[in-house]
């Protein structure tokens, strides 16, 4: 079912996990504590996924090491020192992320990164919640019905 809130269409949740400072011990506990089936991304070994739609209600769940994460948002390993570093990550697939973007730049929120064409394909708009999660408005093709 198709939500629109304020201007923001969601159309499902593309993703979901942590963002991991220790991969290893991370990887320990979600897939040997826990048994889910994480593997690596083709290409990155650190970033550890399961398969589209192996976890029923997730598109997506995958450790998501911190690096990584600052590398799409800033292009630098590094998280800025002046940002909360964030614990976990959320995407929200939306109809529209032009109007997701602009929704939320009218709003005055801070974004990371604006209505980005990811090389994997992923068009994505990144933001700290105010609880410290980085969440994205995204558009991802291969996860569309």
């Amino acid at each position: 079912m198709k939500q629109s809130y304020c201007g923001i269409e969601i159309l499902f949740v593309a993703g979901f996990g942590p963002i991991t400072q220790n991969t290893g011990e991370s990887k320990a506990f979600y897939q040997e504590a826990l048994g889910l089936p994480l593997k690596p991304m083709e290409g990155n070994e650190e970033y550890l996924l399961t398969e589209h739609d192996v976890l029923s209600g997730v598109k997506h769940f995958a450790l998501w090491p911190l690096a990584q994460a600052a590398q799409s948002c800033f292009g630098s390993d590094r998280w800025p020192q002046d940002l909360p570093v964030p614990q976990a990550w959320l995407e929200f697939d939306v109809a529209d992320i032009a109007e997701a973007t602009a929704t939320l730049v009218a709003k005055g929120y801070r974004l990371l990164v604006a209505n980005r064409l990811e090389p994997w394909g992923q068009s994505v708009t990144r933001l700290l919640s105010p609880e410290g999660i980085l969440v994205g408005v995204t558009v991802t093709p291969w996860l569309r019905d």
